[in-house]
């Protein structure tokens, strides 16, 4: 005979929203099933249910159904979804120790063996095995890592600044202030940035998409060389232009800027272009392309300010470069011409709903996150002083030496006088 139900709850819109979002993010298997008991016992949407109804919907026993409701009635949401273990369970009595512990994350914080990527939950647990007394098993050494946010198995490219250069600091902070330029047509503001992409071509026609199963390409490919795609954004708008040439010369970069300057921004009076540090990507680059009339006409509309070297985060047209390739250039495509149609096609759309970009970094932010990148200036004072102390050191042995040399000097020629009478 099934029991009366002693715990009811009738969960309120608001209630149902809350718990259905924690079921979608959490990744605890038994966080998720108190989740749907909570959902499938509320009377509200449910009528009246047994505790084993409710258990057979959520797929777990009727005790584990009795225990939810008794601490959601209890004690709220958050005691129903976070259980207390009991003190003699083997997951509460880990063999890893606080001293353990430590062994451990220092382990997996050191380089992996030599031939080795990196540190794996087997490879861990051998070398641990070695310097402890203890072996300690797969998941007691996940749980410590997971308890830790240690993440041995991932790496990712990051651009790593220089501590404590002047430089660094000096291009970003000005490219920042930029950034944060209220939006003025008469000086508008533009970033830049140049991508190479190889044309591929497929070698077999790829077998389309059929209900069930998925496009499939074949593994092999016809290489048709590189291009270099030109593409410049405008932080305040979100609007791209782009441009596919064969080559990425000074004279590619001087014609994309006078198109720049004479058919997009017509009627400024002066550019503003962030871009990085290439070597075309100066004035001198518009002399190359240019008779010098016209090189410094546009050089007069154009306001450039350079990223830091080994800054390229700092540059906006990453992003849409990014949002470039992951819409419409991930993927194969064979020839020049057909790149350009891709791309112009492409680019018209996005523009249609194009929007700002909310770049809320600032150099308020960069002072206090980036503080290691900023130099010491206690540092360039007493290096100063120290080489101004060296300088009057010189000095004073110089005078010294120009005293002695004097005297000597004087004392021979009485010396000579006294001789000759």
């Amino acid at each position: 005979m099934c029991r009366d139900r002693k715990y009811v709850i009738s969960l309120d819109p608001k209630e149902r929203k809350i718990i259905k979002q924690l079921m979608r993010n959490t990744s605890s298997s038994n966080k998720r099933t108190r989740c749907v008991i909570l959902l499938k016992a509320d009377e509200s949407v449910n009528g009246a249910q047994t505790y084993a109804e409710i258990a057979g919907k959520s797929g777990c026993t009727e005790r584990t159904v009795i225990d939810t409701l008794r601490k959601f009635c209890s004690g709220g949401l958050n005691a129903a979804l976070t259980p207390k273990r009991s003190p003699n369970s083997d997951t509460a009595t880990l063999k890893a120790t606080g001293e353990v512990q430590a062994r451990v994350i220092a382990k997996a914080c050191s380089p992996a063996p030599e031939g080795r990527v990196r540190w794996t939950l087997n490879l861990l647990a051998e070398e641990l095995g070695i310097v402890l007394d203890c072996q300690l098993s797969r998941s007691t050494i996940g749980r410590v890592l997971n308890q830790n946010e240690l993440r041995p198995h991932l790496s990712e490219y990051w651009c790593i600044p220089p501590e404590n250069c002047a430089e660094f600091v000096a291009a970003m902070e000005d490219v920042l202030d930029i950034y944060h330029l209220p939006y003025n047509p008469r000086f508008p503001v533009w970033c830049m940035d140049e991508k190479p992409y190889q044309l591929l071509d497929h070698a077999r026609n790829p077998i389309p998409m059929t209900p069930g199963d998925i496009t499939k390409f074949d593994s092999e490919y016809v290489r048709n060389g590189t291009v270099s795609v030109f593409c410049f954004i405008q932080p305040h708008t979100g609007n791209i232009i782009h441009s596919v040439q064969e080559t990425r010369t000074a004279l590619d970069w001087a014609e994309q800027i006078k198109y720049l300057l004479d058919v997009v921004n017509p009627d400024c009076e002066k550019v503003i272009l962030v871009c990085d540090n290439l070597n075309t990507h100066t004035i001198a680059s518009l002399y190359k392309a240019f008779k010098p009339e016209e090189a410094r006409r546009l050089a007069r509309r154009l306001e450039i300010h350079y990223t830091p070297k080994h800054g390229s985060w700092l540059d906006i047209a990453e992003i849409g470069i990014n949002i470039m390739t992951r819409e419409c250039l991930n993927r194969r495509i064979g020839g020049i011409e057909k790149l350009r149609e891709e791309l112009k096609a492409w680019n018209e759309a996005h523009n249609e709903t194009a929007k700002p970009i909310n770049w809320q970094y600032s150099k308020e932010d960069s002072r206090i996150k980036l503080k290691r990148i900023y130099p010491d200036i206690d540092k360039w004072h007493e290096a100063r002083e120290a080489r101004r102390l060296e300088k009057l050191k010189e000095n004073a042995e110089g005078s010294s030496k120009e005293n002695d040399s004097g005297s000597n000097a004087n004392t021979g020629g009485t010396e000579n006088s006294n001789a000759a009478a």
